[in-house]
């Protein structure tokens, strides 16, 4: 467990991503995706359900064992509450409400009534955070998908590797303080008195235990789980030159085809419910890609392979006019 992973840097490139030049492409070859192209108002109701879902798991938690509640919290809370995740990225791209410049706020509402059974409010954060993700993969001291020089530094050893899958959850959430730090904005202001508002009244009407549930399910649901393989599937340079991995498995049933990652990134106003349609219809430019089937394996191959680590991601200096939210 105390081997030492070699990588001592980042993998440095000097092209541009291959996002945008294969989405050139395929519309030439393949016009007709961009009829996929839209909202996906069948997310209304399907996170309308999935929080009302947890509401009542709430209720019926509260009079649980606590060893019960930290049992349901990972089993079940912390895949409704990582799905959630997912959905808010959906929402993040504006397919609830549609990519209608009048519906951006509607959109940005709906995400933080997404972001209630989460506990922590993250949802407009979020958003302005993973379009600069799309525009500037990569990027050096823009995209705060890459880790830090200390993550990369620290966790290079097999143990190190598991504890740093553990606290995915913290690293996500302070590395935009690290990398990029922004300006908070009203809606960022409105999502955390909202969410705690939210968060306030679940411990007024039930206890703590519900509160410990809901909390409980995204901190365990976004580290050591089967579907938080997710992370590092997408973009950790598990073979060299290759920047972005989709998967193909079961899971993306309930996580919104966020496996299909390629074809995510290379049409970004394709909403996930579409992105298997892509694969089909342009299936010369994507069945040969390096891709996966087992999220657990992913986890497993990160933690054990010494030449994978923190710091196995493509990095870039950004260029041209940066244009950030």
């Amino acid at each position: 467990m105390g081997n030492t992973v070699a990588r001592e840097d980042f993998e440095w490139v000097y092209t541009d991503q291959p996002h945008t030049e294969r989405r050139k492409k395929i519309l030439a070859e393949h016009p007709e995706i961009k009829s996929l192209m839209g909202p996906d108002h069948n997310l209304i109701w399907i996170v309308t359900l999935m929080v009302l879902t947890q509401i009542l798991a709430f209720y019926l938690v509260k009079d649980l064992e606590w060893k019960w509640v930290i049992f349901w919290a990972y089993v079940f809370g912390s895949c409704i509450n990582h799905s959630m995740t997912l959905a808010i990225h959906e929402i993040s791209h504006n397919f609830a409400f549609g990519l209608n410049s009048s519906k951006v706020l509607w959109n940005r509402l709906f995400g933080m009534f997404a972001n209630f059974p989460v506990g922590l409010p993250y949802s407009v954060s979020f958003k302005r955070y993973h379009m600069d993700h799309h525009r500037y993969l990569g990027a050096d001291g823009i995209d705060v998908d890459i880790p830090t020089d200390f993550e990369g530094w620290f966790f290079c050893t097999r143990f190190r590797k598991l504890f740093w899958i553990i606290l995915q959850p913290l690293f996500y959430a302070v590395r935009p303080l690290c990398i990029n730090p922004k300006p908070i904005s009203r809606l960022e202001v409105l999502n955390l008195v909202t969410q705690v508002s939210f968060n306030v009244l679940i411990y007024y009407l039930w206890g703590a235990k519900p509160v410990v549930y809901m909390l409980g399910g995204s901190l365990l649901g976004m580290g050591l789980h089967p579907i938080s393989g997710h992370f590092i599937a997408e973009h950790y340079m598990f073979l060299k030159g290759h920047e972005t991995y989709s998967y193909y498995g079961p899971l993306n049933m309930i996580t919104f085809n966020v496996g299909y990652h390629n074809e995510h990134h290379d049409f970004p106003y394709v909403s996930g419910r579409n992105l298997p349609k892509v694969k089909k219809m342009a299936a010369e430019y994507y069945d040969d890609l390096p891709q996966y089937s087992s999220w657990v394996k992913v986890l497993y191959d990160f933690v054990m392979d010494d030449t994978i680590s923190p710091y196995s991601r493509m990095k870039r200096k950004a260029t041209g006019d940066i244009k950030q939210d």
